[in-house]
């Protein structure tokens, strides 16, 4: 065994509380290398007759990556408390493994052994149990519907009439929403993400000016609360998108620095190397990126700590949302962030709340800040497998077992799933406007674990490069929609919400076949198979259970005496129920 290769940290995401009574351990060992693993385990303090009282229970293999496997087991430690270690085997020898290092034989001092001290139920996960549940849909709300002409901006243009730009606008706003409502519940949409809704003065509204009212050109706090309320009679939940990385050039007290510059009581709110303040070629204070109007915020000042979490309070307190969105999550300070969701849980314990961070984000996500991210390296698999060509069916599964590895399960069934948003090309435009790749890509989306989100339009084919492309008014004359493909995204959410099994119940198997993409989830009881064909080649996959039937969706795959048949660019989803053995 290649001992270089096996790694256990006694931390999240190795080792964790997933409930108040469980926890999971996580092994890692180089691929293909070792053939079973047994955790030993006990309470450090039963002893009997001078010999420490332990128990062994078999771990799982659940999954594999290029390079190595990885090791899970579910267990509820002796009294809460527990030393563990674990007796790794191959064909000719086996290796005992503990915090203290290798061993050719199984340790009986567990002074040796990792240390799980104490199962304390406040330390366990407690994400909002609603959000596996849930199918969200983005609105970038100047650009859904545009309900209330009234409201309209200095110089809108006719709805639909033009391509969007950086600066142009087209009277989206609330009512909008409200309009459309049955719409989306007919969809089977059950949460709302909104972009921000706060007054700023461009068409994205990432630039806040007033964190506390919404912009005039969606409405006001009356509108929004009745939105809200309309929401929730449909089973509706409600996230809204905040900005406290930076502010808009326009925000108060960014105005009061900009005019008054060192002798501004604000100074210290922001980050300003030195004065007079420089805006060109780049600012000589820290901003988002290289934006000289987006001036970034000192969270660690008290009254900016202060602004920012009575902001976090007050949609949670006054207007009832279910979760915040944060953007540019990863550039704000951990302790903001620790406060932030003590002060919104106290108000609300199952608000939901979700970061923007592209990239591995276990720091934020121990239990202590974030419940979730936005699942970008998810979108990134699919497109590098269907469009970019760049991964092959087996290695696209390896790379989805890298990002689920990443994190502790109970983070995993809340991780937020997409293939689009409006910081990235229309996934129909990703794909160079081919259907049924776009079909496959959302068949894997809406049956994998986590919470997906649809980005409003793509399910009627809605097209577009890079922002601003990305950002085009939603056509509402069925003419101009694919009905189609809106049929199909609407069955897969009927499923997803009917049978349990295909959204974050049962364990998750891949089948590792390196022509197609395919996985199981199954309980006690049931088993779901899904199988997409990404290529232009057609397959047949031998199954090791042949009493799957099809449902949902009719993908072009057929199953036939244990072997399904795959055409190029097909998809299938299947049910079997299990005979239970005593």
């Amino acid at each position: 065994m290649l001992k270089e290769a096996i790694l256990h940290n006694p931390t999240q995401p190795d080792a964790y509380a997933c409930t108040k009574e469980l926890l999971h351990i996580r092994l890692r060992t180089k691929k293909e290398d070792v053939t079973s693993v047994t955790l030993h385990f006990g309470d450090p303090y039963d002893w009997q007759e001078e010999r420490w009282q332990s128990t062994t229970k078999a771990m799982s293999k659940v999954g594999h990556d290029d390079l190595f496997d990885y090791w899970l087991i579910e267990v509820a430690p002796p009294f809460r408390r527990m030393r563990y270690a674990f007796l790794l085997e191959d064909a000719t020898e086996s290796l005992f493994y503990c915090e203290k290092g290798f061993y050719d034989e199984v340790l009986d001092d567990n002074g040796y052994f990792f240390c799980f001290p104490f199962l304390n139920p406040v330390d366990s996960y407690n994400v909002p149990a609603w959000v596996k549940d849930t199918v969200w849909y983005q609105i970038f709300p100047e650009r859904f519907a545009n309900g209330d002409h009234s409201l309209n901006p200095k110089h809108t243009l006719e709805w639909n009439s033009t391509d969007p730009t950086p600066a142009n606008f087209f009277g989206g706003d609330l009512q909008g929403v409200i309009d459309h409502l049955d719409y989306l519940a007919e969809l089977g949409i059950n949460g709302l993400y909104f972009t921000p809704l706060f007054t700023a003065t461009s068409n994205h509204k990432y630039d806040t000016i007033d964190y506390l009212d919404i912009d005039p050109q969606f409405g006001d706090k009356e509108t929004f609360r009745h939105l809200v309320k309309a929401c929730h009679k449909r089973g509706i939940r409600v996230m809204l998108d905040a900005v406290f990385n930076h502010s808009g050039f326009y925000f108060p007290q960014w105005q009061d620095v900009v005019e008054n510059g060192e002798s501004s009581r604000y100074k210290d709110w922001f980050y300003v190397h030195e004065f007079p303040l420089q805006f060109e070629p780049r600012p000589n204070y820290d901003v988002f990126a290289f934006t000289p109007n987006m001036p970034k915020l000192n969270t660690e000042h008290p009254e900016v700590k202060e602004y920012l979490l009575e902001v976090g309070r007050y949609w949670v307190r006054e207007f009832d949302i279910d979760g915040w969105r944060l953007d540019v999550a990863n550039e704000v300070d951990h302790a903001f962030w620790r406060e932030f969701r003590n002060e919104v849980k106290s108000i609300k314990p199952d608000v939901y709340i979700l970061g923007e961070i592209w990239h591995n984000s276990i720091n934020w996500l121990r239990g202590e800040q974030f419940d979730a991210v936005m699942n970008y390296p998810f979108q990134t698999n699919l497109l590098d497998l269907f469009s970019r060509k760049r991964l092959s069916p087996l290695t696209f599964q390896e790379k989805m077992t890298s990002v689920w590895k990443d994190y502790p399960q109970p983070v995993n069934d809340v991780l937020f799933n997409l293939v689009g948003s409006h910081d990235t090309p229309r996934i129909l435009t990703e794909c160079n406007e081919d259907k049924d790749m776009v079909k496959a890509i959302f068949t894997l989306l809406l049956t994998s674990p986590g919470s997906p989100c649809l980005y409003y339009g793509d399910e009627i084919g809605l097209t577009g490069g890079m922002d601003p492309g990305c950002r085009k008014c939603m056509p509402w004359d069925d003419a101009e929609q694919d009905t189609e493909l809106k049929a199909l995204i609407q069955q897969l959410i009927q499923l997803r919400h009917s049978q349990p099994l295909f959204a974050n119940e049962g364990e998750l198997r891949w089948l590792y076949d390196s022509n197609i993409v395919a996985f199981t989830k199954s309980n006690a009881t049931q088993s779901v198979l899904v199988a997409v064909n990404p290529g232009a080649s057609s397959f047949e996959l031998t199954l090791p259970d042949d009493a799957y039937t099809a449902v949902g969706p009719d993908g072009g795959m057929t199953l036939a005496q244990g072997t399904l048949i795959c055409p190029a660019k097909s998809f299938g989803l299947f049910h079997a129920k299990l005979e239970r053995t005593e």
